[in-house]
């Protein structure tokens, strides 16, 4: 299993519109076999920092999920509306191997 960790940098105006992005992307992940552990609002400290993790079963089955949802026209669409709102300033991407037990 590969757990992809996205950390945004976003516009702490705009945080309605990236939690409105945030719940859009939930459902594609799943619907590409990832399983989504959410997105993290800023709540104390930095009013300009989110996170959100997600889990495939394989860094193949991403991969995969990253090269059909380039051709997929709702994550278009969730693409689109982060650019038209501009509410993502930057965000980095880091993959780690989780531990349950």
């Amino acid at each position: 299993m590969v757990t992809c960790y996205l950390r945004y940098i976003v516009d702490a105006y705009k945080l309605k519109e990236f939690e409105h992005y945030g719940k859009l992307w939930i459902p594609l992940v799943e619907k590409f076999g990832g399983k989504h552990h959410g997105y993290f609002l800023p709540s104390e400290g930095a009013n300009n920092v989110a996170l959100a993790m997600f889990s495939f079963p394989s860094l193949a089955a991403y991969e995969k999920y990253r090269a059909d949802s380039m051709q997929d026209p709702e994550c278009q669409a969730a693409f689109k509306y982060a650019e038209d709102t501009r509410c993502i300033l930057s965000y980095e991407r880091s993959f780690f191997r989780p531990v349950f037990e």
